[in-house]
Protein backbone atom coordinates (compact mmCIF):
# COMPACT_ATOMS: atom_id res chain seq x y z
CA UNK A 1 0.00 0.00 0.00
CA UNK A 2 2.71 2.58 0.92
CA UNK A 3 4.20 1.75 -2.71
CA UNK A 4 1.35 2.50 -4.55
CA UNK A 5 0.64 5.73 -2.37
CA UNK A 6 3.94 6.75 -3.21
CA UNK A 7 3.76 5.98 -6.88
CA UNK A 8 0.51 7.89 -6.81
CA UNK A 9 2.36 11.04 -5.51
CA UNK A 10 4.77 10.65 -7.92
CA UNK A 11 2.77 10.72 -10.59
CA UNK A 12 0.43 13.91 -9.34
CA UNK A 13 3.82 15.24 -9.56
CA UNK A 14 4.95 14.79 -12.75
CA UNK A 15 0.86 15.13 -14.09
CA UNK A 16 1.29 18.81 -12.29
CA UNK A 17 5.08 19.66 -13.50
CA UNK A 18 3.14 18.61 -17.20
CA UNK A 19 0.25 20.64 -16.90
CA UNK A 20 2.66 24.11 -16.69
CA UNK A 21 3.47 25.57 -19.76
CA UNK A 22 7.19 25.63 -19.52
CA UNK A 23 7.43 27.47 -22.80
CA UNK A 24 5.54 30.43 -21.10
CA UNK A 25 3.31 30.85 -24.45
CA UNK A 26 0.72 33.03 -23.36
CA UNK A 27 3.67 35.26 -22.00
CA UNK A 28 5.50 35.31 -24.36
CA UNK A 29 3.15 36.55 -26.93
CA UNK A 30 2.34 39.49 -24.73
CA UNK A 31 6.15 40.31 -24.30
CA UNK A 32 6.25 40.18 -28.17
CA UNK A 33 2.92 42.47 -28.88
CA UNK A 34 3.70 45.07 -25.92
CA UNK A 35 7.54 45.82 -25.61
CA UNK A 36 9.03 47.61 -28.15
CA UNK A 37 12.76 47.39 -28.33
CA UNK A 38 14.49 50.92 -28.29
CA UNK A 39 18.80 52.37 -28.27
CA UNK A 40 19.98 49.46 -30.45
CA UNK A 41 17.83 47.18 -28.78
CA UNK A 42 19.90 47.83 -25.85
CA UNK A 43 16.82 49.12 -23.84
CA UNK A 44 13.69 48.48 -24.05
CA UNK A 45 9.86 50.72 -23.23
CA UNK A 46 6.75 48.84 -22.32
CA UNK A 47 3.51 49.87 -24.19
CA UNK A 48 1.47 50.15 -20.82
CA UNK A 49 -1.51 51.00 -22.69
CA UNK A 50 -1.41 48.16 -24.28
CA UNK A 51 -1.28 45.96 -21.70
CA UNK A 52 -3.87 47.63 -20.22
CA UNK A 53 -6.45 46.16 -23.22
CA UNK A 54 -5.08 43.13 -22.86
CA UNK A 55 -5.34 43.09 -19.10
CA UNK A 56 -7.34 39.95 -19.27
CA UNK A 57 -4.95 37.87 -20.65
CA UNK A 58 -2.07 39.01 -18.04
CA UNK A 59 -4.42 38.26 -15.56
CA UNK A 60 -4.70 34.45 -17.08
CA UNK A 61 -1.07 34.48 -17.26
CA UNK A 62 -0.59 35.00 -12.97
CA UNK A 63 -3.24 33.03 -12.18
CA UNK A 64 -1.22 30.57 -13.48
CA UNK A 65 1.89 31.32 -12.02
CA UNK A 66 -0.37 31.24 -8.64
CA UNK A 67 -1.89 28.25 -9.01
CA UNK A 68 1.58 26.32 -8.80
CA UNK A 69 2.53 24.92 -5.41
CA UNK A 70 5.67 25.19 -3.69
CA UNK A 71 6.02 20.93 -4.05
CA UNK A 72 5.69 21.20 -7.78
CA UNK A 73 7.99 24.18 -7.89
CA UNK A 74 10.78 21.98 -5.87
CA UNK A 75 10.01 19.33 -7.84
CA UNK A 76 11.54 21.31 -11.22
CA UNK A 77 14.73 21.71 -12.25
CA UNK A 78 16.68 24.76 -11.19
CA UNK A 79 16.61 26.52 -15.05
CA UNK A 80 13.01 25.80 -14.75
CA UNK A 81 12.88 27.13 -11.21
CA UNK A 82 14.74 30.15 -12.38
CA UNK A 83 12.59 31.01 -15.68
CA UNK A 84 9.17 30.38 -13.25
CA UNK A 85 10.78 33.32 -10.98
CA UNK A 86 12.20 35.98 -13.15
CA UNK A 87 8.92 35.41 -15.58
CA UNK A 88 6.92 35.69 -12.63
CA UNK A 89 8.64 38.87 -11.31
CA UNK A 90 8.32 40.30 -14.39
CA UNK A 91 4.50 39.72 -14.86
CA UNK A 92 3.98 40.78 -11.75
CA UNK A 93 5.39 44.39 -11.34
CA UNK A 94 3.62 44.76 -14.77
CA UNK A 95 0.54 44.38 -13.08
CA UNK A 96 1.25 46.10 -10.07
CA UNK A 97 2.36 49.34 -12.90
CA UNK A 98 -0.98 48.76 -14.04
CA UNK A 99 -3.17 49.37 -11.03
CA UNK A 100 -2.53 53.05 -10.84
CA UNK A 101 -1.34 53.49 -14.98
CA UNK A 102 -1.44 55.79 -16.29
CA UNK A 103 -1.38 58.14 -13.04
CA UNK A 104 2.08 57.86 -12.13
CA UNK A 105 5.31 58.18 -13.27
CA UNK A 106 7.62 55.48 -11.42
CA UNK A 107 7.17 52.97 -9.56
CA UNK A 108 8.16 54.30 -6.66
CA UNK A 109 4.97 56.23 -6.86
CA UNK A 110 3.08 53.18 -5.51
CA UNK A 111 5.26 52.93 -2.27
CA UNK A 112 4.42 54.96 0.83
CA UNK A 113 6.37 56.37 3.49
CA UNK A 114 6.47 53.20 5.37
CA UNK A 115 6.82 50.62 2.93
CA UNK A 116 8.43 50.08 -0.76
CA UNK A 117 6.55 48.66 -3.58
CA UNK A 118 8.55 45.75 -3.59
CA UNK A 119 7.26 44.86 -0.30
CA UNK A 120 3.75 45.19 -0.76
CA UNK A 121 1.53 42.20 -0.72
CA UNK A 122 -0.90 42.28 -3.93
CA UNK A 123 -0.07 38.11 -5.39
CA UNK A 124 -0.33 34.94 -4.04
CA UNK A 125 2.52 32.88 -4.95
CA UNK A 126 3.32 29.32 -3.67
CA UNK A 127 -0.34 29.11 -1.61
CA UNK A 128 0.11 32.64 0.21
CA UNK A 129 0.46 36.34 -0.09
CA UNK A 130 3.40 37.85 -1.60
CA UNK A 131 5.37 40.31 -2.98
CA UNK A 132 8.14 41.04 -5.38
CA UNK A 133 10.94 41.07 -2.97
CA UNK A 134 10.35 37.76 -2.29
CA UNK A 135 10.99 36.31 -5.29
CA UNK A 136 14.05 38.41 -6.01
CA UNK A 137 15.63 38.52 -2.12
CA UNK A 138 14.02 35.85 -0.65
CA UNK A 139 14.53 32.78 -3.44
CA UNK A 140 16.14 33.93 -6.34
CA UNK A 141 18.85 35.92 -4.41
CA UNK A 142 18.98 33.55 -1.68
CA UNK A 143 22.55 32.23 -0.92
CA UNK A 144 23.56 28.74 -1.90
CA UNK A 145 20.53 28.22 -3.94
CA UNK A 146 20.96 29.43 -7.61
CA UNK A 147 23.90 32.10 -6.98
CA UNK A 148 23.19 33.60 -10.74
CA UNK A 149 24.27 37.33 -10.21
CA UNK A 150 22.98 37.38 -13.85
CA UNK A 151 19.20 37.54 -12.29
CA UNK A 152 20.06 41.70 -12.10
CA UNK A 153 19.66 41.80 -16.11
CA UNK A 154 16.59 39.29 -15.64
CA UNK A 155 14.28 40.82 -13.48
CA UNK A 156 12.95 44.47 -14.37
CA UNK A 157 11.83 47.14 -11.94
CA UNK A 158 9.94 48.93 -14.72
CA UNK A 159 12.29 52.16 -14.89
CA UNK A 160 14.56 53.48 -17.65
CA UNK A 161 17.37 52.63 -15.53
CA UNK A 162 17.21 49.11 -15.28
CA UNK A 163 18.00 46.82 -17.42
CA UNK A 164 15.53 46.38 -20.97
CA UNK A 165 12.32 43.82 -20.10
CA UNK A 166 12.71 41.42 -23.27
CA UNK A 167 10.43 40.86 -25.71
CA UNK A 168 10.23 37.16 -24.90
CA UNK A 169 9.78 34.91 -22.09
CA UNK A 170 12.25 33.22 -20.22
CA UNK A 171 12.48 29.46 -21.05
CA UNK A 172 14.41 27.26 -19.00
CA UNK A 173 15.85 25.97 -22.53
CA UNK A 174 17.62 28.79 -23.24
CA UNK A 175 17.69 30.66 -19.72
CA UNK A 176 21.56 31.18 -19.49
CA UNK A 177 22.08 32.34 -22.76
CA UNK A 178 19.35 34.52 -22.62
CA UNK A 179 20.72 36.19 -19.02
CA UNK A 180 24.13 36.03 -21.06
CA UNK A 181 22.64 38.19 -23.86
CA UNK A 182 21.05 40.49 -20.91
CA UNK A 183 24.39 41.11 -19.84
CA UNK A 184 25.70 42.22 -23.31
CA UNK A 185 22.69 44.12 -23.93
CA UNK A 186 22.58 46.09 -20.68
CA UNK A 187 26.40 46.62 -20.58
CA UNK A 188 26.24 47.60 -24.62
CA UNK A 189 23.57 50.74 -23.12
CA UNK A 190 26.20 53.69 -23.28
CA UNK A 191 23.09 55.55 -21.33
CA UNK A 192 23.40 53.23 -18.24
CA UNK A 193 27.13 51.48 -18.63
CA UNK A 194 30.15 53.08 -20.16
CA UNK A 195 33.89 54.58 -19.96
CA UNK A 196 35.06 57.71 -19.96
CA UNK A 197 38.12 57.98 -21.56
CA UNK A 198 38.42 61.66 -20.66
CA UNK A 199 38.10 60.92 -16.75
CA UNK A 200 39.70 57.38 -17.60
CA UNK A 201 37.51 55.77 -15.45
CA UNK A 202 34.05 53.64 -15.81
CA UNK A 203 30.56 54.94 -15.12
CA UNK A 204 28.47 52.32 -14.57
CA UNK A 205 24.83 51.67 -12.68
CA UNK A 206 24.21 51.41 -9.37
CA UNK A 207 22.91 48.02 -9.52
CA UNK A 208 26.32 47.08 -9.65
CA UNK A 209 26.99 49.13 -5.81
CA UNK A 210 23.48 47.57 -4.49
CA UNK A 211 24.49 44.22 -5.66
CA UNK A 212 28.39 44.42 -5.61
CA UNK A 213 28.49 41.10 -3.72
CA UNK A 214 26.35 38.97 -6.08
CA UNK A 215 28.92 39.22 -9.00
CA UNK A 216 32.07 38.09 -5.98
CA UNK A 217 30.90 34.69 -5.55
CA UNK A 218 32.45 33.11 -8.43
CA UNK A 219 29.33 32.41 -11.06
CA UNK A 220 30.83 32.61 -14.89
CA UNK A 221 34.10 33.66 -13.85
CA UNK A 222 32.88 36.97 -12.18
CA UNK A 223 35.27 37.97 -9.10
CA UNK A 224 34.38 41.18 -9.09
CA UNK A 225 32.88 44.51 -10.34
CA UNK A 226 35.81 45.36 -12.13
CA UNK A 227 36.33 41.89 -13.53
CA UNK A 228 32.57 41.75 -14.80
CA UNK A 229 33.67 45.36 -16.69
CA UNK A 230 36.55 43.68 -17.90
CA UNK A 231 34.61 40.84 -19.67
CA UNK A 232 32.62 43.57 -21.63
CA UNK A 233 35.35 45.95 -22.19
CA UNK A 234 34.08 45.56 -25.98
CA UNK A 235 30.67 46.96 -25.09
CA UNK A 236 32.17 49.47 -22.72
CA UNK A 237 34.79 51.32 -24.44
CA UNK A 238 35.72 52.10 -28.12
CA UNK A 239 39.50 52.46 -28.65
CA UNK A 240 42.00 50.05 -28.43
CA UNK A 241 44.03 51.63 -25.42
CA UNK A 242 40.66 51.87 -23.85
CA UNK A 243 39.40 48.70 -23.96
CA UNK A 244 43.07 47.09 -22.76
CA UNK A 245 42.63 49.47 -19.51
CA UNK A 246 39.27 47.80 -18.30
CA UNK A 247 40.31 44.78 -19.21
CA UNK A 248 43.59 45.16 -17.17
CA UNK A 249 40.76 46.20 -14.53
CA UNK A 250 42.71 49.12 -13.78
CA UNK A 251 39.63 51.83 -14.34
CA UNK A 252 38.32 53.45 -11.72
CA UNK A 253 34.50 53.12 -11.30
CA UNK A 254 31.66 55.53 -10.43
CA UNK A 255 28.34 54.39 -10.05
CA UNK A 256 25.68 56.99 -12.44
CA UNK A 257 22.63 58.14 -10.14
CA UNK A 258 19.52 55.98 -11.25
CA UNK A 259 16.47 57.01 -13.80
CA UNK A 260 13.71 55.55 -11.80
CA UNK A 261 11.19 57.59 -14.60
CA UNK A 262 8.61 54.70 -15.96
CA UNK A 263 10.23 52.59 -18.93
CA UNK A 264 7.00 53.46 -20.52
CA UNK A 265 6.84 53.57 -24.27
CA UNK A 266 5.67 57.53 -23.50
CA UNK A 267 8.68 57.83 -22.63
CA UNK A 268 10.75 57.69 -26.24
CA UNK A 269 8.43 59.91 -28.09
Amino acid sequence: MKRLLLSIAAFLVSANALAFDHGYKAWDELLKKHVKYVQDANASRVDYTGFVKDRAQLKAVLDDYSKVTRSEFDSWTKPQQQAFLINAYNGFTVELILTKYPDLKSIRDLGSFVSKPWSKKFFRLFGQESYLDFIEHEMLRKEGVYDDPRVHVGVVCASIGCPMLRNEAFTPEKLDSQLDDAMKRFLSDRTRNRYDPQARKLEISKIFDWYGKDFEKGHKGFASVKGVMARYADQLADKPEDRALVKAEKADIAFLDYDWSLNDVKSSQ
